[in-house]
């Protein structure tokens, strides 16, 4: 993709609306549709990296009430013309059609490489990936098993919901409560991650969501590790002009 001049390419992650109500979360939902509203008309795209919901799960015919607001202006700035790209999430990972059917917004379950001006990008939400992480990387062989998905589905989703949105906010291999803190590039399993993959390609940057905070790391001289920090401490994001990338506070 070719950046127009005077556009500019949108990066955030980590909304985790619905949490810990979706009363209590509306206030954060209302400033990122703001935002929204804010970048339509610089935007050439916009990135997703996951975790715009704290909880989401597809039935065939049922997707999870609220979240109106913001559905409602990613439809307007899909239709507008805009393309709007997510990656799902630790909390959304149950995905299915929804989004593109109804917003034409295209879903991807794994990082996905991109090229923006000659500038090549490694994106993706960063859940299990990268050495350690043991626990979780179990656990989500166990929710994708499409076994599973199909158990759940059959649970009413007036009690699906509220025991999904329960363990959210309670397991803490799903929340990542514990995790919200620099551990030192040492210890930054993405971090570690980027440098393993930049053995085997050149990458510009690596961004990525998870980790709820807003980090950018130099691996090299010419490649960046960046993460987009989130909605409900920092309300932070990327911005990427076509020739630099930079972190900003809405």
């Amino acid at each position: 993709m070719n950046i127009p001049k005077g556009k500019k390419i949108y990066f955030a992650s980590d909304n985790h609306l619905g949490a810990p109500t979706i009363e209590a979360s509306r206030p954060r939902e209302k400033k990122f549709v703001a935002w929204l509203d804010s970048i339509k008309h610089d935007a050439a795209a916009i990135f997703l990296v996951g975790d715009l919901f704290d909880f989401w799960f597809e039935y065939t015919t049922v997707v999870p009430k609220g979240f109106t607001r913001t559905l409602g202006k990613l439809a307007e700035i899909s239709d507008s013309g805009i393309p709007i790209y997510f990656f799902v999430g630790n909390h959304d990972l149950w995905m299915n059609g929804y989004f593109k059917e109804e917003l034409n917004i295209p879903v991807f379950h794994q990082p996905k490489e991109f090229t923006f001006n000659n500038k090549t990008f490694f994106i993706g939400h960063g859940d299990g990936l990268g050495p350690g992480d043991k626990g979780y990387k179990r656990m989500k062989k166990v929710f994708t098993n499409p076994v599973f998905k199909w158990l759940f589905k059959w649970i009413h989703p007036d009690i699906g919901m509220r025991i999904a949105q329960y363990m959210s906010v309670k397991n803490k291999l799903i929340s990542g409560d514990d995790d919200a803190k620099f551990l030192g590039e040492e210890n930054e399993w993405l971090v570690q991650y980027s440098k393993e993959k930049l053995n085997q390609k050149h990458y510009d940057y690596f961004v990525f969501g998870h980790r709820h905070l807003p980090l950018e790391i130099s691996l090299n001289a010419t490649s960046k590790y960046i993460n987009l920090g989130d909605w409900i401490q920092y309300y932070t994001y990327g911005v990427f002009n076509g020739d630099t990338f930079e972190l900003k506070e809405y």
